[in-house]
Formats: C-alpha cells, structure tokens, sequence
C-alpha cells in the first residue's frame, strides 16, 4: 500500500492540475463553524491548507457558540440559494442546543459536500477517503470479508454500506458484540475498519487475521499529549494506517474530491 502522505500529495498535484474550464472552473466552498473545539479548529485549519494548495475557493464563517438554531438555519437556506458558492459544509459537533440532524436535513444534497443529507449523492468524506485510497492502492473488495468495528451515522454505517454496495460481504460490531464474536469476525476479515474512538482498542489481545488490512480512524489525545489511533502501533498484519498522518488526510482529500463532484452536478 502506498503511504498515504504520498497518496494524498499525489492526488493533490493531480487537482491543482485540472482543467479551468467547466465543470472545474475554481470550485468554491464555505465552511461554516459553530464550536470552537481545537479538533475542528485544527481540522478546519488542514482543510483550508488543502483548499489553497490546490488552488480551490473558501470562506470560512466561524459564528459564536450562542448562534441560535433557526440562525445557522436561516444560514444554511442562504448558502443553499447562493449560485455564487458550489458547496458548502456545516463543521459537526454543533452545540448541544442545535439539533444536528435537523442540520444536516436542511442542507440542499447538490451543495452537501459532506454527504450528510440522506437524499444526497455524495459519499461522506471518510469513507469515501479510506474507499478511495483502497481501490487505488488495487484492494480487491468483491467476495471478501470486511469487519466494521463501530456504527456511527458518519463513519460505520455509511461505511458498511460502501463496502457493501462493492460486493464485500460486511460485519458491523459495537460496544455490545462480545468478545468471543469479535474474534470470530476479525479471523476471517481480510478488511478491518476501526472507528470506536477509544484509545488502543484493537491490540493483540484479539484474534487478528494477519493477512488483513486494518484502516484506523480514531484520532485520541492520550495521556502523553499525543494523538493515537484506536489500534495500537505495529499489529502483525498486512499493512495498518498511520495514526496521525492517516485516515484524516484521506477524509480532507475526500472533501476536495467532493467539492468537485457537486460542481461537476451543476452542468
């Protein structure tokens, strides 16, 4: 598997160098903030990085915690309505006074970037960063066996079913799987997708195929002061993604790769 730093650079120089006529014609996004949690910030900071690297469009509308919900909704009718922008993203989490998936429902599918509307053809931007990765890395999905190990709306669920919809016979576990399944399931998994959001979840205590390919979305402060995965280091497999440097390339790269599919839409 090619490192993903290398990937990501490389599909970057690949953007910078499309065409300037449509349907590439500088696409533009704004990403619109109601936190000030540092993951975001510093999320929000590599994704606009990317943006200028590649030569695409921002704005960035960073509004107060106490922003009201019918504020960010009347916000997210204006942005769907504005021709000036190609699409746009509401950076989760959101207050807890706002109603996420009230959010995510307002946002018009031909402007979802992040592929949260349910009616929107846009795959989220993580796994459809980790998908894309795989295919071109020659990943062979029909008839194999994948294990998704958590099932959250943005990365399990949609997940499993990208996978599934590549002929990939698919497994979901979670906090109440046993231990005994888990093993199971992981012995036979030639494809392994972590996204639990706890520290060094997956170690050798587990059964692990050592063919398999193990993607690891968890981004955790330990106790250190560094980030860690939710897999530990250096497990006796195929290949294992890097934590950091990983699967939060992958999702930025995918929200460019986004923001040109629904501009490619608009002609």
């Amino acid at each position: 598997m090619e490192n993903i730093k290398d990937y990501v650079a490389r599909k970057k120089e690949e953007l910078k160098a499309l065409p300037l006529d449509a349907p590439f014609k500088k696409p533009k996004i704004v990403i619109v903030q109601v936190n000030d949690d540092p993951a975001s910030n510093s999320y929000i900071k590599g994704k606009i990085k990317d943006l200028t690297e590649v030569g695409f469009l921002y704005d960035h509308i960073k509004l107060p915690e106490s922003t009201k919900e019918s504020e960010l909704l009347n916000l997210v009718d204006k942005l769907n309505r504005d021709d000036s922008i190609n699409g746009f993203i509401v950076q989760l989490p959101l207050p807890k006074h706002i109603n996420e998936e009230k959010i995510k429902l307002a946002i018009s599918p031909k402007k979802d970037v992040d592929g949260f509307n349910p009616l929107s053809r846009i795959v989220p931007a993580t796994p459809f960063g980790i998908f894309t990765y795989l295919k071109d890395n020659g990943f062979e999905f029909r008839g194999k066996n994948a294990l998704v190990i958590g099932r959250s709306n943005i990365v399990g669920k949609p997940m499993a079913k990208l996978l599934l919809e590549h002929d990939m016979n698919v497994t979901v576990v979670h906090s109440k799987t046993s231990k005994k399944d888990m093993n199971f399931y992981l012995k036979h998994a030639d494809l392994v997708i972590v996204a639990v959001g706890k520290e060094g979840f997956l170690s050798n205590e587990f059964d692990i195929n050592e063919n398999s390919v193990i993607i690891d979305v968890g981004i955790n402060r330990g106790e250190d002061g560094k980030l860690h995965g939710d897999v530990i280091p250096n497990l006796n497999v195929k290949y294992q993604s890097p934590v950091p440097g990983g699967v939060g390339l992958l999702t930025r790269l995918a929200l460019l790769l986004n923001l040109c599919e629904v501009t490619k839409n608009e002609f």
